[in-house]
């Protein structure tokens, strides 16, 4: 492919460099681009063309050497030894050859900080000492956008995916978070900031995990479309979208980057690791959609995704594609779940390959067990539950849903599973220990966006809490799930869904609380328009009315 052919849309942003060839600096933008966007492949790619172009292009080899090594989303402990071994060793090599290659001063300092990252077998070490050299270059080029955001980035992946501690909203220990929320919002109050792709996905990244993800509604809305064709750019604004309850717009940007994921599909196939972006997406729209009770896009985004996760490409190896990607397979039962969809659960089959689908495998019985537990067929929900069980001790604990283990998402099913069947024995302070222990484990999972559990466990405690007339107990459970008190940590909170307002809405009436019944009943009264399925309770669990 030349740098003439139709490419991708990937906005306008560019970087000059040092080469006379304008192909080259055609293919160095899009790499510069994609690698803002994280896909690394692809960016990867793109510096390569640009080297055929001009081989004394030092600042490309940079761009490989980047590109080849962590990230945000995968960080040293993700490699696989085979990955890891020669992603460094490209990494190391590319770097020897940029510093003899031709490059401008500042391309010089990204080349000589970079190879901090690379130049010790201490990964964590060297992931420290980059930091330490861009934050340094940061200071030398002020106004360098470029430099900024590679600063920033270098920052955050000191202590990648804990930059806040969630319960306290100070920074996590080691995080080196303020350092790069400073050099991000120096960089936002100029106007070429404000439409630097790389600037405003890290922007929301450094934010998300804080007490004030609301912050950064203002770089959200300004990456919207800014690069059309990266699907992860699209997606992004959802991440805060989600956290302050806009549950609408994490919906349209996550189509609109399933639409640009689907381009990308058609060119670059599936046997990538930006599979696992694609699958992100959807994930997102599942959940979005979940708490707007939007009944039909949620399961049109779960067989679309399961649709994408064959089997070939869950049975590469290196990097372990099942690991990163198999516990997407089974977010229809999640959906069927939140909905009720309880003759569905019960016909729902389970995958001929059990091992290489074992979440799957586990989330069905699961489901399974909560559908007959809810129509009163115990017996058999008791065998579903040790089928569960079994399954859930064939999970190695290499099988991650993003930031959270299969495992430690499925204990979570196990305590909502045993409070199911409790309650329908009419063991009801049983059931309530089990459900209890469900929102603890819920809500002291490793933060993720989505969350592991895909349905807030309150929403089932305070539905049943609620039926067996523990009004003023569920009043606090919904209050507490919509954000009104400040008893949870901030990403525990779920601001505005559907169903805690109307949990919240019928405890106040309940309790006689009739003014702030009103105010609840105006955003209960948006929320239900959104929904394509009757909103009769925060839980299809909950059977009277």
């Amino acid at each position: 492919m030349t740098a003439s052919e139709q490419y991708f849309d990937l906005g306008c942003y560019r970087r000059p460099v040092e080469t006379s060839s304008a192909g080259a600096q055609i293919w160095f933008d899009r790499g510069l681009v994609w690698a803002y966007a994280f896909n690394h492949e692809e960016a990867i790619r793109c510096f390569e063309r640009a080297l055929k172009l001009d081989p004394e292009l030092g600042i490309a080899r940079w761009g490989i050497a980047y590109a080849v090594g962590p990230n945000y989303n995968k960080a040293w402990e993700a490699f696989d030894p085979v990955d890891q071994s020669s992603s460094l060793a490209r990494a190391r090599s590319e770097l020897q050859l940029a510093a003899q290659g031709r490059a401008s001063s500042v391309e010089q300092g990204l080349i000589a900080a970079l190879q901090a990252r690379f130049r010790t077998d201490n990964l964590v070490a060297g992931g420290a000492a980059y930091a330490d050299a861009m934050a340094a270059l940061a200071v030398a080029y002020p106004d360098d956008l470029d430099v900024q955001a590679l600063a920033a980035d270098a920052l955050v992946n000191v202590t990648a995916w804990a930059l806040w501690d969630t319960r306290t909203g100070d920074p996590a220990a080691g995080s080196r978070v303020l350092e790069a929320k400073r050099i991000l919002d120096q960089a936002l109050g100029t106007p070429a900031g404000r439409e630097h792709p790389g600037i405003l996905h890290l922007y929301l990244h450094t934010m998300e995990m804080s007490a004030t993800p609301e912050q950064a509604l203002p770089a959200a809305d300004l990456l919207r479309g800014l690069v059309p064709d990266a699907g992860h750019l699209q997606h992004m604004p959802s991440h805060i979208d989600v956290l302050c309850g806009d549950y609408r717009s994490s919906v349209t940007a996550n189509l609109a980057a399933v639409q640009a994921d689907r381009r990308f599909l058609s060119y670059a196939g599936e046997l990538n690791f930006y599979s696992l972006y694609r699958a992100h997406n959807l994930h997102f729209v599942v959940y979005s959609a979940m708490f707007e009770g939007r009944l039909q896009i949620a399961l049109r985004a779960a067989d679309e995704l399961a649709g994408q996760l064959t089997a070939e490409l869950l049975s590469i190896e290196s990097p372990p594609m099942a690991d990163w990607l198999e516990s997407f397979v089974p977010l229809r039962t999640h959906v069927l779940v939140r909905f009720g969809r309880w003759d569905e659960l019960i016909a729902q089959p389970l995958p001929d390959d059990r091992d290489l689908y074992c979440t799957t495998t586990a989330t069905i019985h699961y489901g399974r067990g909560v559908a007959l537990a809810a129509t009163g067929q115990l017996a058999p929900a008791h065998a579903e539950r040790a089928a569960f069980r079994t399954a859930y001790e064939r999970i190695p604990g290499s099988r991650y849903l993003f930031n959270n283990t299969s495992r430690a998402i499925l204990a979570v099913a196990a305590a909502m599973l045993d409070g199911e069947i409790a309650y329908r024995e009419r063991r009801f302070e049983e059931a309530f220990g089990h459900l209890r222990r469900a929102v603890k484990l819920d809500d002291t999972l490793p933060y993720d966006e989505p969350w592991g559990w895909m349905q807030p466990t309150r929403h089932a405690y305070g539905a049943l809490l609620l039926e067996q007339g523990h009004v003023d107990e569920a009043a606090a459970v919904y209050a507490a799930d919509l954000g009104l008190d400040p008893t949870l940590a901030r990403p525990c909170q779920h601001p505005g869904n559907v169903w805690s307002l109307h949990g919240y809405h019928e405890c106040l009436q309940r309790l006689g609380r009739s003014a702030e019944a009103a105010i609840i009943a105006q955003q209960l009264r948006l929320a239900v328009a959104r929904a394509d399925v009757p909103i009769r309770a925060s839980c299809a669990c909950r059977l009277l009315r």
